[in-house]
Order: structure tokens, then C-alpha cells, then sequence
């Protein structure tokens, strides 16, 4: 079983990636841990990756598709596999179909979590992270018991600038624009969830859905 997740930033994509994993016993690849790993371990591929990664540079598509073809080839894949945010886009969807085709495989379904832009808002606007012991909180669904201040080390809790309005605005102005167009992409194996339930009712929903197929 080969599936790709879809969703917007603050979706719970990561959450039911390990779910998922868990269950049906498929690992789960990211590319950001894809590309660590690689130059980790001194491949020729990630000692390129480095290159690009310490200029702050993009890393090409073109070697994204190579990382990401080496690694779907590894042991640990022979069972399935789950794509977590790769990929990321239509171009990069082509590049993976033909990979795909060389390797004589396929994918099974693509898992779309929906969510609104309100929650995604909410979600990733509320986290509070504490200054001294870096415990995560939420102001709605797991604040602290003294307010400001962390449960754990009486540490002051404050907004990482990545949770802050602007700066999610921003991020899901990307997925719009970039990643989005992969659920049009995708349409004849698109499965889509409701992102907006409880974390254990939309993996309930994933895997009504996954195992019909």
C-alpha cells in the first residue's frame, strides 16, 4: 500500500502519518527527514543537498525526485510506504510518476485533509511554547494551568514567530499556490477527510477508507 497525504499546514498530516504507519505497518517518509538522513550519512546525493541547504537555497526538484526514488527503494519500503509532504508540487508530482513507472509501482490512494482556513488559524495560532523548558501548550485545547506561565518549570510561555497570524497567512498562501493543485492532480485517487473532527475520528475515517481499497 503506497499512499500520499495531503493537507494544509495545522491539518494533523504528521499525527495521522503515524497513525497510519502504526497500523498498517508502512513507513512514513518525509522529505525533510529524506534529506537530513542523507546528508547525515555523507551520500553523494546529500553532500549536493548540502550544498544548496548551507546558502539557504531551495533544493532542486531534480534532486529531490533522486533522494526521494533512493529511499523508496530501501528495504523498509518493500511493505508500502506513506509520502508526507512530498510532493509538494504538480512538477514534482510528474517527476514522482515517472519514477513510479520505472520501478513498475504506483499509488494506491492520496489522502486529502481538509481543513478551513479558520481552523488552521486557530490551531497553529494558539500554541504557546514555554521560554525556559520548550513544553508546548495551547490556549483552547491544552493551555496551562497558571495561565502565561509553564506547569512544568513555572517558565514564561510565549508565541514562536512561525505560530504567529502573519507569518501562517503566509504559509497557507504557499500550500494555495503550490500545493494545492495536487488535489486536481490527484482527483482519480483522491480520498478526502474531514480534518476538522478529533484527531481519532478522522483516523477512524482514514482507515474506513483505506481499507475498502
Amino acid at each position: 500500500m503506497n499512499l500520499i497525504l495531503l493537507g494544509a499546514p495545522g491539518s494533523g498530516k504528521g499525527t495521522q502519518g503515524e497513525k497510519i504507519s502504526r497500523k498498517y505497518g508502512i513507513i512514513q517518509l518525509s522529505t525533510g527527514d529524506i534529506l537530513r538522513g542523507a546528508i547525515r550519512n555523507g551520500t553523494e546525493l546529500g553532500k549536493k543537498a548540502a550544498e544548496y541547504m548551507n546558502k539557504g537555497a531551495l533544493v532542486p526538484n531534480e534532486l529531490i525526485l533522486d533522494l526521494m526514488s533512493v529511499r523508496m527503494k530501501e528495504q523498509d519500503c518493500r511493505n508500502g510506504y506513506i509520502l508526507d509532504g512530498f510532493p509538494r508540487t504538480v512538477p514534482q508530482a510528474e517527476g514522482l510518476d515517472v519514477i513510479l513507472k520505472n520501478a513498475s509501482s504506483k499509488i494506491n490512494a492520496v489522502v486529502n485533509i481538509a481543513v478551513t482556513e479558520a481552523e488552521v488559524l486557530k490551531r497553529l495560532g494558539g500554541r504557546r511554547q514555554c521560554s525556559k523548558c520548550g513544553s508546548v501548550y495551547h490556549v483552547a485545547f491544552a493551555p496551562s494551568k497558571n495561565g502565561a506561565i509553564c506547569d512544568k518549570c513555572d517558565g514564561e510561555l510565549y508565541q514562536r514567530d512561525d505560530d504567529k497570524d502573519a507569518t501562517i497567512r503566509n504559509r497557507l498562501k504557499v500550500y494555495n499556490e503550490q500545493t494545492a493543485p495536487l488535489i486536481d492532480y490527484y482527483k482519480g485517487l483522491l480520498i478526502n477527510v474531514d480534518g476538522t473532527l478529533g484527531a481519532d475520528d478522522v483516523f477512524a475515517n482514514i482507515c474506513s477508507l483505506i481499507d475498502k481499497l
